[in-house]
């Protein structure tokens, strides 16, 4: 049984493209496990002293725990 270099070449290009299809399912089935978990938490910036914090995500108004002025969740 002999082979034509088309259907060789088809074979080649065929298991080489499913190779790299296996690799970067694997690749990206790997990162996700180790990524964290996207929070809810809101995220906030005080006016006052410009100090950076999350607070849960049903709070509207959270007050800074360096200064203790209200303020709003940041939104982007």
């Amino acid at each position: 049984m002999t082979l034509s270099l088309n259907a060789l070449v088809f074979g080649y290009v065929v298991l080489a493209l499913g190779g790299l299809c296996a690799v970067g399912i694997f690749y990206e089935r790997r990162r996700k496990s180790f990524e964290p978990e996207p929070t809810e938490d809101h995220i906030f910036r005080c006016t006052r002293c410009s100090y950076v914090y999350t607070d849960d995500p049903d709070v509207d108004r959270s007050r800074c725990p360096h200064c203790a002025t209200p303020n709003e969740p940041v939104e982007f």
